[in-house]
């Protein structure tokens, strides 16, 4: 059995997340982990999948219209132990340059794993979102290195311990 890493990217239509399922499933390939967003008009997905070799699931994907697709190899995760304590960043505040560069690099000299993340850009307000994994014991300073970086950026940063039953 192999475990596969697959994107698909094009303009958004009705229908599409139904098309690329149907045709992995088409050739045995299990849907194990996925995400799927629409960017500005475009469609994006990422996933995991188990089953067919790569030349498969690319000859079951090839018929899709106005698509991009790559299908490659991957490693399947091994049995680690949790990553750390989750907690969300949130940040909210004017578009500008470098918010996610700044917010990100905060998280990640705390020594944080960002474990998912989005963004949006509704008329002039930039909204991120990030799940993130903290050592133990990491987030009060984090939070403090997030304060000065929203300072400096001129936004709003919250960091928030998640909720299990959420995520």
């Amino acid at each position: 059995m192999h475990e596969l890493a697959i994107t698909v990217i094009g303009p958004d239509r009705t229908g599409i997340v139904a098309d690329v399922a149907e045709a992995l499933a088409g050739v045995g390939a299990n849907l194990t982990d996925s995400t799927m967003t629409r960017l500005r008009g475009h469609f994006a997905m990422t996933l995991i999948c188990t089953g067919p070799g790569v030349e498969a699931a690319e000859a079951a994907l090839a018929p899709l219209k106005d698509v991009t697709t790559t299908v490659r190899l991957v490693e399947p995760e091994g049995d680690a132990a949790a990553g750390g304590e989750p907690w969300v960043v949130s940040v909210h505040g004017a578009d500008r340059l470098g918010i996610v560069s700044a917010i990100t690099r905060e998280v990640a000299a705390e020594g944080g794993n960002i474990t998912d993340l989005t963004t949006r850009l509704g008329g002039s307000l930039y909204v991120l979102i990030a799940e993130v994994d903290l050592p133990a014991g990491a987030a009060d300073e984090l939070a403090e290195r997030l304060a000065v970086a929203a300072a400096e950026l001129g936004v709003e940063v919250t960091l928030r311990r998640a909720e299990s039953e959420i995520l």
